[in-house]
């Protein structure tokens, strides 16, 4: 699958969104760091929302360690419920880099077009 380099300086970010490229996507992607959060860069987490149904969304910040590789929902995830199984919609981000530059590889499983 086609994978991007992100490259993030001091004040930039990623708002939250969804990587969803033609009409059809793999439920999940890939994230690594390349490069030492507090050492090459500071700020620039990586941020998972989970929006949930009739409730307040959830936030997760994760600083994965360098040559960790971060497995993330495209769209949503099932979470089990008190009735069943129900879809979570996820989102993801990265908070602003407040110093150094935070480069990450990302890769898509499926046809960026």
């Amino acid at each position: 699958g086609p994978h991007l380099i992100l490259r993030y300086g001091p004040g930039d970010w990623n708002a939250l969104h969804q990587d969803l490229y033609g009409e059809v996507f793999f439920p999940f992607q890939v994230v690594t760091i390349l490069g030492q959060p507090g050492v090459d860069f500071d700020g620039g987490h990586f941020v998972l929302l989970e929006q949930r149904p009739r409730a307040q969304s959830r936030a997760h910040v994760l600083t994965p360690p360098p040559g960790a590789f971060v497995i993330f929902p495209t769209a949503e995830r099932p979470n089990r419920g008190k009735r069943g199984y129900h879809r979570v919609g996820m989102r993801h981000g990265v908070s602003t880099v407040t110093e150094g530059r935070r480069t990450a590889l990302g890769i898509i499983f499926h046809d960026a077009k």
